[in-house]
């Protein structure tokens, strides 16, 4: 990782002004940071050091207000993985290089199997989230 430099961090810290989020309104600001940010490096130009620190602030500080806000509770891990297959618009046979064949696919999708703890490891790493989703 590339050293950060505190003189540039500072003077984005001070620009952006992240704190706290108490309301939906400094929520709404610091998800546009965040998708300026992505904008930004989806557009070629790689974020700095600083940038990426101050993107992994706000979304600390963005996952900490939806929490206490939006409780979800635990859903459960085929729940999950449906919801994410859903929204991300993805069919069974998208999951095969995951669970290694479209018989465990189906059979989990299913209820016939429940979802290994390797397939969950695996399945956080392909959708990049918790593995807790999925145990």
């Amino acid at each position: 990782m590339a050293t950060l430099t505190e003189n540039a961090y500072g003077k984005l810290l001070s620009r952006v002004r992240p704190r706290v989020i108490k309301t939906e309104e400094e929520n709404e600001r610091a998800i546009a940071e965040i998708e300026a940010l992505d904008i930004r490096a989806a557009q070629g130009h790689p974020l700095t050091p600083e940038e990426a620190q101050l993107g992994e602030l706000l979304t600390a500080l963005i996952l900490q207000f939806e929490a206490a806000r939006y409780p979800l509770g635990h859903a459960a891990p085929i729940d999950s993985l449906r919801n994410l297959m859903e929204v991300r618009q993805l069919r069974q046979r998208d999951l095969i290089p995951v669970f290694g064949a479209s018989s465990v696919v189906s059979d989990v999708l299913n209820g016939k199997r429940s979802i290994s703890k390797t397939h969950a490891r695996k399945l956080a790493e392909f959708f990049k989230v918790p593995v807790s989703l999925f145990i």
